[in-house]
């Protein structure tokens, strides 16, 4: 699988949006809505990134976060609605390669993805 992104958040409104703007860049995009899907798939599927909420149903962001950096070295993109420096600093401290506060801007998610992507080596960017 190349450039398989498992996008995991509450919310089916964000997860439509987020998969939208990754599948126009050509990316494959799994859903997952909550804490259990998303160990579940990135266990199964082994995606190349994992665009990742904080406020899950179950298992909440950080724990998904901090157990799958205890398995993997999948990157993990935090985006949430969750922005005060503390919550930042969490968010990085568990094991997220970066952070993006809601709303956010499609081109800056994409260019992070990107970079995230770039950084870790053998993932391709699709064209």
């Amino acid at each position: 699988m190349e450039g398989v992104i498992l996008v995991v958040d509450d919310d089916h409104k964000t997860v439509d949006l987020v998969s939208l703007y990754l599948t126009r860049d050509g990316y494959t995009v799994l859903p997952a809505y909550d804490g259990e899907q998303a160990l579940l798939a990135a266990r199964r599927l082994k995606p190349d990134l994992i665009i990742l909420d904080l406020m899950l149903p179950g298992l909440d962001g950080t724990a998904v976060c901090q157990t799958l950096k205890g398995e993997s070295q999948t990157p993990i993109i935090m985006l949430t609605a969750r922005r005060t420096d503390d919550d930042k600093l969490l968010g990085l401290e568990v094991g997220a390669d970066d952070y993006v506060t809601k709303p956010f801007n499609a081109r800056e998610l994409l260019a992070r993805v990107h970079a995230v992507l770039r950084r870790m080596g053998p993932a391709r960017i699709p064209p």
